[in-house]
């Protein structure tokens, strides 16, 4: 899978503003990180392969990934009862020196 088929776009939120603002400094236990971004991938793609292709399209270091499947919402078409499309969504940690310019 290309990488660009793997990373379908970029989650512009209110709370996703707000997370890629925040940062936060090293303690004793846990290292320094930069902000996180969420993306709506590909739903077969694996946390590796997010990780890859982040990496790759925005020259960042990213240090974690987390993944979520979002189930479709149920709505009504007419008489029928239908749903959105279910889709996969993937939160990007960054490292302290890292940002995507996104906003």
């Amino acid at each position: 899978m290309d990488i660009y088929h793997i990373v379908k776009r970029p989650l512009v939120t209110e709370k996703g503003t707000h997370q890629a603002q925040q940062s936060q400094d090293a303690t004793r236990s846990r290292p320094a990180r930069g902000g996180s971004f969420a993306f709506e991938v590909h739903p077969k793609a694996s946390k590796p392969m997010i990780r890859q292709a982040i990496e790759k399209i925005y020259d960042v270091k990213v240090i974690s990934v987390r993944t979520s499947n979002r189930k479709g919402k149920p709505r009504r078409v007419r008489y029928k009862m239908g749903s959105t499309p279910k889709w996969k969504k993937a939160v990007v940690v960054l490292g302290p020196n890292s940002h995507i310019d996104l906003f």
